[in-house]
């Protein structure tokens, strides 16, 4: 994805023309933004955490600096998912199925959502449990083919791949640092400590 290889220094031989925002009329539209881009930009606003990783060794790295920057070394993890835990069996984890035993919550999640960065979760990554009695620390790993315009088309997504039995719980996680406590568009929201390690499988 484009956007990712400018963030990250991948070079190319081409120059690249600097527009000037001359460049456009005072009443043509605004350029629309690529999805990725969309997604990162709204995703950070909203207090997320994104590490951006080309392989599974660049996921690994970087989870395991997460955990030592927070000193979660001796600390448990909550992990239901039992292919995430297949992924991460080298990583040493002091797993538990119990919330309150956890210092933090390693999951997935169904789609990036790019108009709001918000993630879109089910039943399927949080079962019919409510996301405050999660723990406040929160790692979600997903990849690039996994982002969306909107929460509409996650829905379309998630109905045509459930082969008949839709995921309950649908929900999304877009508080990612303390709100304001006169936001009333914030109130009732659960606020997560959010770090993302995002994989590029496009």
């Amino acid at each position: 994805m484009s956007l990712f290889r400018k963030f990250f220094g991948f070079k190319t031989d081409d120059p690249v023309e600097e527009k000037k925002p001359t460049d456009r009329g005072k009443y043509m539209p605004e350029e629309k933004l690529p999805i990725d881009e969309k997604f990162t930009i709204n995703f950070k606003a909203n207090g997320g955490k994104f590490l951006y990783c080309e392989n599974l060794s660049e996921v690994f790295h970087n989870f395991h600096n997460i955990i030592e920057e927070n000193n979660w070394d001796s600390d448990k993890v909550l992990l239901l998912d039992q292919n995430l835990k297949d992924k991460f069996k080298n990583s040493d984890l002091k797993s538990t199925k119990v919330i309150s035993e956890a210092a933090y919550f390693l999951t997935t999640c169904e789609n990036l959502v790019a108009n709001d960065g918000s993630l879109l979760m089910t039943s399927n990554q949080i079962f019919e449990k409510k996301l405050p009695d999660f723990p406040l620390n929160v790692v979600v790993f997903a990849t690039t083919s996994q982002i969306i315009e909107n929460i509409s088309e996650g829905l379309r997504g998630i109905k045509s791949k459930s082969s008949g039995k839709i995921p309950t719980n649908i929900t999304t996680i877009k508080h990612f640092k303390s709100q304001d406590d006169n936001d009333f568009l914030s109130y009732g929201s659960s606020t997560k400590n959010l770090y993302l390690l995002l994989l590029e499988d496009l």
